[in-house]
């Protein structure tokens, strides 16, 4: 029996002649003398008839919910960098994060090398994001270290090489050093499709994303010091000689490199 008709059947039982009647119907509701647990018994009922009409609905709503699916898997260009990795057509220290398209978002350490007997605990991590390949200025490029000498300038430079001979090299930006050793720098300009070349003979390259290309890609990153006289101070040996990393004058003013990515594979 429906709850509905319980509740009208003990109304009309609990009917007494000579009460006021609160509405009309084979339901009429006596308002005189009314015991207290009426109230409760009438109450529950109620409740119960509420919950009978709530929970189906509810549970018939939560089997209409469906996953949200991840950015990861609906931007392209996180499945592509993720599959060149798994390839082995870019280096596995790259860690692409997920991202909305038609952003991207790379990261990859960079480790000690002229360095490393100095400071072998000195840590690097670049990040670097793109917004819309086809309508953006530029990328932004993120480089945080810790455990670096301290009070320290450095150049940095995109390479095509991670190490010597380097190659093709790209000066983008510097980075000086806390008196704890770390440090930070942000800057902007073309890095996911950098590139370098003599527009005599430009020859051509192959990018990992975009294909046959201009010139020599430019897909690592290292660090140098600005001043040979720092680098020689800090790393006690005074007959390092000087390098090409670094702008102005006087040439080979600059130091040995300091931290790279030190990978063969593409980084970015």
């Amino acid at each position: 029996m429906h709850i509905l008709q319980i509740l009208r059947i003990y109304m009309q039982r609990k009917r007494r002649s000579g009460g006021k009647v609160l509405w009309s119907g084979s339901a009429a509701l006596s308002a005189t003398r009314r015991p207290w647990h009426s109230h409760l018994l009438i109450a529950a009922l109620l409740c119960l008839q509420i919950l009978a009409f709530a929970l189906p609905g509810a549970a018939a709503n939560a089997a209409t919910i469906t996953p949200q699916a991840s950015a990861s898997s609906t931007n392209p260009n996180v499945v592509y960098l993720r599959q060149l990795i798994q390839l082995g057509r870019m280096a596995a220290s790259v860690h692409v994060l997920d991202s909305v398209a038609p952003t991207t978002l790379i990261q990859f350490p960079l480790v000690p090398s002229g360095i490393k007997q100095a400071f072998p605990q000195a840590t690097g991590l670049v990040t670097i994001f793109r917004g819309d390949r086809d309508n953006s200025v530029a990328d932004t490029v993120t480089v945080d270290v810790q455990s670096m000498p301290p009070n320290t300038t450095f150049t940095l430079f995109f390479i095509q090489f991670a190490s010597k001979p380097f190659g093709n090299v790209e000066y983008v930006a510097d980075l000086t050093t806390r008196g704890d050793g770390s440090g930070e720098t942000v800057f902007q300009c073309i890095a996911l499709v950098a590139f370098a070349m003599d527009a005599r003979q430009p020859g051509t390259s192959r990018e990992r994303t975009e294909g046959p290309t201009s010139g020599t890609n430019l897909e690592h990153l290292g660090m140098w010091f600005s001043s040979l006289a720092d680098a020689q101070r800090i790393l006690h040996n005074s007959s390092l000689p000087g390098t090409i990393f670094d702008g102005g004058s006087p040439p080979l003013h600059a130091g040995p490199q300091a931290m790279t990515d030190g990978q063969t594979l593409p980084v970015f």
